[in-house]
């Protein structure tokens, strides 16, 4: 079996630009969350986000570039230029077969922030139906179609193999990462720069969680609306950003002397196909999911060192995985280190779960579990150890890193130090 290792890791969250300031965050405990900014959110029953502090300019793009490019491709760009710098890959990829690089990239909902911005000037700010396509930007067509996102990035690395975006929800991101582990896995590709990312801060977003009263409506208190598993919690915080890892077969990184931050071991996925929003209450598809990837990494649920959650911070979401977890991983569950990175830097959507692998790596790196910020009255009904408010040094070889998202879809990936599995 081809095995999968990260050599690169590129990351823009909210609060943090670059995988150090990343790590700074998390393990400091401080939350990015705040009162939107990037437009007027006056009218909305929730007026909390955590946003990205992003100048363009100063990131090497020119004012075409920020016309041709969406938000969320720009954060995608930056990310994985990071991550090929990281990896030590630029010179290999220019040099080498670009047949067999590829990009796979998750997005939920894609280019939001230019299609609003476009709309507004095309039908004068709503006040006519009849939109005016003289007035369009030339790039309207890449804003409209998500796979834009996957193609910035190739043109930009030269990657001429697999590439792609997977559009799943809030399970995009892991499931792009884990779709490009499989293509290296069948031996479609050597490296594929894998992630998501999403800018998805815009009215119209905001509106359809407000609709259903999932985003929490703490607005005056804004640095502590992102609760998860806390009693007090009242819905989630919306994110943007982006997360991108190259993932390499094993033996291609060691010919060129690689570093290697970890080993992605196992990969899973499931559905409920129970309903668009709601979940099942006993866990079992992510719990199914979970069991999956083990299995996959050949390992058992005690060598887990950490669960990196979803942690979304909704009543049902919380509980739901809680559940999950006992399931999956039986008694080990209680002993286990828990945590939810999105209490600091909210929920990002399809970037969600690629944010989550890079802090999963990160944490692998340095023996560290990121704390979940804001946990003050733990809720009983989750009883697990949800490390609350401070990192917590320890060992953590074995990273478990799950994702649940609406339509039903649950994924599970394990990631692991490579030499755990140098027998395998």
């Amino acid at each position: 079996m081809r095995r999968i290792v990260i050599t690169g890791v590129g990351v823009v969250a909210p609060g943090a630009i670059g995988t150090g300031a990343f790590w700074t965050l998390l393990t400091s405990g401080r939350t990015a969350t705040r009162g939107v900014t990037l437009f007027d959110a006056t009218r909305h029953r929730s007026r909390v986000a955590a946003e990205v502090d992003f100048d363009p300019i100063a990131h090497g793009f020119s004012l075409a570039d920020t016309e041709r490019l969406d938000r969320a491709a720009q954060f995608a760009l930056v990310s994985a230029r990071e991550a090929v710098r990281d990896s030590g890959l630029a010179d290999v990829l220019a040099a080498g077969n670009p047949l067999r690089t590829g990009v796979s990239l998750g997005s939920a909902a894609g280019c939001t922030t230019g299609l609003v911005t476009q709309y507004a000037l095309l039908s004068d700010f709503g006040g006519s139906w009849t939109v005016d396509h003289s007035k369009a930007a030339e790039h309207l067509h890449d804003y409209f179609m998500v796979g834009s996102l996957a193609a910035a990035v190739a043109r930009d690395s030269g990657a001429q193999g697999p590439v792609g975006v997977v559009s799943s929800g809030c399970t995009s991101g892991l499931d792009a990462i884990g779709h490009a582990a499989e293509l290296i896995r069948e031996g479609s590709a050597d490296v594929m720069v894998a992630g998501g990312a999403e800018a998805p801060i815009s009215p119209i977003a905001m509106a359809c969680f407000d609709r259903i009263r999932l985003t929490s409506p703490r607005n005056e208190e804004p640095g502590t609306a992102s609760r998860p598993f806390d009693r007090t919690r009242d819905g989630f915080v919306l994110g943007e950003g982006a997360a991108v890892v190259i993932l390499e077969e094993l033996q291609h990184a060691r010919r060129r002397g690689a570093r290697v931050y970890a080993e992605l071991s196992g990969f899973a996925s499931y559905s409920s196909a129970h309903h668009m929003t709601g979940l099942r209450p006993g866990g079992e598809e992510m719990a199914d999911a979970i069991r999956a990837a083990l299995d996959i990494a050949r390992l058992n649920p005690v060598d887990v060192d950490y669960v990196n959650a979803h942690g979304a911070g909704t009543r049902h979401n919380d509980r739901h995985e809680t559940h999950a977890f006992k399931l999956g991983l039986g008694e080990h569950a209680w002993r286990v280190p828990v945590s939810s990175i999105k209490s600091m830097i909210g929920h990002a959507l399809g970037a969600a779960g690629a944010l989550d692998v890079a802090a999963s790596v990160l944490a692998i790196q340095h023996s560290t579990v990121p704390p979940t910020a804001n946990l003050y009255e733990p809720d009983p009904t989750c009883d697990l150890d949800y490390t609350p408010l401070f990192a917590r040094e320890q060992r953590t070889s074995t990273v478990l890193s799950v994702a649940s998202g609406f339509g039903g879809f649950h994924a599970a990936t394990v990631l692991t130090r490579p030499r755990l599995r140098e027998a395998a």
